[in-house]
């Protein structure tokens, strides 16, 4: 069954969320990450998605005490991302208690440096991160698009060990019009052994559902709980059903 990824994005250590990763549709949800987490813990989540909005903008990490707090309080298995520039970048991630450091932009700007990452820490420690738009990868908070295929981006660094990938489609992230289901179905063809986590536009639990069938490991869901779209009791009921 997919697992189901709530996602908590991070402005000044308040709970986000953007639309199309464009920072001026700024809506803030929660000042208490924590607090937030622990309701995803208390429906039966299991893992957490949290980006570092600040962190993909100036490129460096400013949310760490989030992550902390939340680590040390919930079992939550956690990946967080942004503004991740260097080894000591990625250790910091994991002493603070990140089971996986998602990578985007520096996997494609530096992908020599990404995969000493992988050598130095362990492939399994990564998540990777494919931000598409035209079934091309768009870098730094999808401030900058790139002509680079998104299938020849994850090729690459399949081959360096990465099992984990997951794929935001820029044209429904924060939408709430549905999922680019076209896009994962051909990944999914393409790269059979990948674990894919589907990423923007779930608007329903019938979404989720839907990725489930193509064969999706994951799924990253954000604004659809936050605006009630999806209730919390529905991602429990799924869970609970899953589980039987």
């Amino acid at each position: 069954m997919i697992e189901i990824i709530p996602a908590i994005d991070l402005i000044n250590g308040q709970c986000v969320r953007l639309s199309q990763g464009d920072f001026d549709s700024k809506k803030v949800y929660s000042s208490n990450p924590l607090e937030v987490a622990k309701q995803f813990e208390e429906a039966g989540i299991k893992r957490l998605h949290i980006v570092d909005l600040d962190g993909a903008k100036s490129g460096k990490i400013c949310n760490l005490p989030v992550l902390e707090t939340i680590a040390s309080n919930t079992s939550l298995m956690i990946d967080m991302g942004g503004g991740i520039r260097s080894n000591d970048d990625v250790a910091a991630l994991l002493n603070a208690g990140a089971a996986f450091v998602s990578v985007g932009s520096i996997a494609y700007k530096q992908p020599i440096m990404f995969k000493e990452w992988l050598n130095t820490f362990g492939a399994d420690k990564f998540l990777l991160g494919a931000d598409v738009k035209d079934e091309k990868i768009a870098v730094h908070g999808w401030l900058e698009n790139t002509d680079y295929s998104v299938y020849d981006f994850i090729n690459e660094h399949l081959s360096n060990g990465i099992k984990q990938v997951f794929c935001t489609d820029i044209a429904t992230d924060g939408m709430l019009k549905g999922p680019s289901i076209y896009l994962y179905k051909k990944l999914l063809e393409r790269f059979p052994s990948i674990h894919l986590i589907a990423s923007g536009g779930v608007s329903s639990i019938e979404d989720v559902k839907q990725l489930d069938a193509i064969g999706c490991h994951g799924v990253i869901i954000g604004k659809a709980i936050y605006e009630g779209k999806i209730a919390m009791h529905e991602l429990t009921e799924l869970i609970t059903t899953s589980s039987c």
